[in-house]
């Protein structure tokens, strides 16, 4: 119950937000309802779901499609590793990792570690799950929405929604309130405009390597200090 509540005060409205958003857009660009909506509940971010809804309207490929929106949820291996720690003193939990990993997104990766110190071991898992499975539904909800809205959105506004997430992320990070991901981000803030610059393409992963890079450098040779 306490996921789900934490669910509600934020997450739920933003990833529901962005996902009209998405909605939208997949239907402008031809896919139908029940692919927009699949690609939502097993894809589950939005980066490499505009990457597979992109590809799937062009016929690219099945094999091309599944790495590009592998490549495009990459983030999410890093994210995985460091959470798995707070699961492994519950083997009921354990257990079902592989379903609890394909639920996450930034929303639960991050309220997840902020919430699971002062959770006890056997309350983390079902504090994931109520939070994870409220935000998959409202994910899914708002795919629907906004693909049945789709035409009487303004293209800016559907473009507005998809960008929600993203900046709710920034917020998100920054109350973390681990050194490195502060540095992480003021750095990344700074560079990832000249970098875009250089290369629209290739410029976020690049700033995302040396931001993150230089922030656990930057973090170590500070000391062990993290607030």
């Amino acid at each position: 119950m306490r996921g789900v509540a934490d669910a509600f005060r934020m997450p739920v409205w933003v990833v529901s937000a962005s996902m009209i958003g998405f909605g939208s857009l997949s239907q402008d660009i031809g896919i139908t309802f029940g692919v927009a909506v699949a690609s939502t509940a097993t894809v589950w971010g939005l980066p490499g779901q505009v990457a597979f809804v992109e590809l799937f309207a062009v016929g690219a490929p099945v094999l091309a499609i599944a790495l590009a929106s592998s490549m495009a949820n990459l983030r999410f291996l890093p994210m995985s590793l460091s959470m798995m720690p707070l699961f492994r003193a519950d083997p009921g939990i354990w257990r079902w990792r592989y379903i609890l990993v394909a639920m996450m997104s930034v929303n639960t990766w991050a309220l997840t570690l902020r919430r699971a110190p002062e959770l006890g071991d056997h309350q983390r898992g079902p504090y994931y799950i109520g939070l994870g499975a409220v935000s998959m539904a409202a994910g899914v909800l708002g795919t629907a929405v906004g693909y049945h809205l789709a035409g009487t959105l303004p293209f800016y506004i559907t473009v507005s929604l998809i960008f929600l997430n993203p900046m709710y992320f920034i917020f998100l990070f920054s109350s973390i309130r681990q050194r490195n991901c502060i540095m992480a981000l003021m750095i990344g803030a700074v560079l990832g405009p000249l970098f875009h610059l250089l290369s629209p393409d290739w410029g976020l992963p690049f700033v995302g390597f040396i931001a993150g890079t230089a922030a656990f450098f930057l973090d170590k040779k500070m000391g062990t200090g993290h607030e």
